[in-house]
């Protein structure tokens, strides 16, 4: 069964306001075995926009689903046409001090591991490992046909070669690396098929109507179960895929801190929520406890390519849903 897509949630007069006081996220943090789990906020620094929020794209923007991109060839064409322009500028952003906040606090010992919605590959970049990419990675490519993974920067190679002169300029970027074009520019983009069997190719990423795979679902569940608190940096939780994972640990007992500029779905279960940037937030806290931050994670000269850093454990994928 596919879930619904669920692309926007209003709140309620009911919730708790927000404080711009840190110290109980400090406190957690010291007490560590805290489990992030992190969301397109916490990139909006590193110039890749929000799905909600203020300037969220939601508002001029409704994400490809998986029902629309398996439905026919037009979708997929205007999918891929748009995506591979902004590959061009997803696959070049940077960490930025939230990530290597996070990255910091896990080398040092205060993070029992870390979960992100997020699909741009940017902890790893930072320096974090063993994250778990809920929705998977846009640097790597699916065949719904015999499920073979490829590289995304060789599709990017493939489709450059099928699509000489394509030079659109795009209105903006979406979090999910999606460019906006109009059908006009979109034209005759031609799509390639996978080089192995000729079937379909998907981003392997959950696609909003999707599910997301079970045994990752079961692995997250396992890490909300071992860590001591629920650190939330940047979602709204607007979707299932994270808030079922904060009802978990409130309903065990553990402390659930938020850090995020508007309300979100999980308040109500959260003992605070910051309403601070993440990178002023995480920086502070991480001056707060002593926890030295990195500067950049790469040279200055080399814009980070996504793909380049090891990813934390990918599990098996399956076909289908919950």
């Amino acid at each position: 069964m596919r879930m619904r897509p669920t692309l926007s949630w209003t709140p309620t007069g009911d919730l708790p306001p927000g404080t711009t006081d840190p110290e109980p996220v400090a406190g957690a943090l010291r007490a560590g075995g805290v489990l992030v789990l992190s969301g397109a906020g916490l990139s909006t620094e590193s110039g890749i926009p929000d799905y909600r929020g203020k300037d969220g794209s939601l508002s001029r923007h409704t994400p490809m689903t998986y029902q629309a991109f398996t439905a026919g060839a037009q979708a997929r064409r205007r999918y891929w046409a748009r995506s591979h322009l902004g590959w061009r500028t997803f696959g070049s952003a940077r960490p930025n001090a939230g990530h290597r906040a996070v990255a910091a606090f896990a080398r040092h010992g205060l993070l029992s591991g870390v979960i992100t919605q997020n699909v741009d590959g940017l902890h790893q970049a930072a320096g974090s490992e063993s994250v778990v990419e809920l929705h998977g990675s846009l640097d790597r490519v699916v065949c719904l046909s015999c499920g073979a993974l490829s590289s995304r920067r060789d599709l990017a190679r493939r489709l450059e070669e099928a699509n000489a002169g394509f030079e659109p300029v795009a209105a903006g970027l979406n979090p999910d690396g999606d460019a906006d074009l109009t059908d006009e520019q979109v034209g005759d983009f031609r799509v390639v098929p996978c080089s192995n069997c000729g079937g379909v190719l998907k981003p392997d990423v959950v696609f909003f109507g999707e599910a997301v795979p079970p045994r990752r679902v079961e692995h997250c569940r396992e890490l909300v179960d071992a860590a001591t608190s629920l650190l939330v940096l940047g979602s709204s939780l607007t979707v299932m895929s994270g808030l079922r994972f904060v009802r978990q640990a409130a309903r065990a007992g553990k402390p659930v801190l938020i850090v995020n500029r508007d309300p979100t779905r999980g308040d109500q279960h959260a003992v605070t929520r910051v309403s601070l940037p993440l990178g002023t937030a995480l920086t502070a806290l991480a001056d707060r406890l002593d926890v030295p931050v990195d500067g950049e994670a790469t040279d200055a000269s080399e814009p980070v390519q996504l793909g380049q850093y090891p990813v934390g454990p990918v599990l098996p994928r399956e076909v289908g849903g919950e």
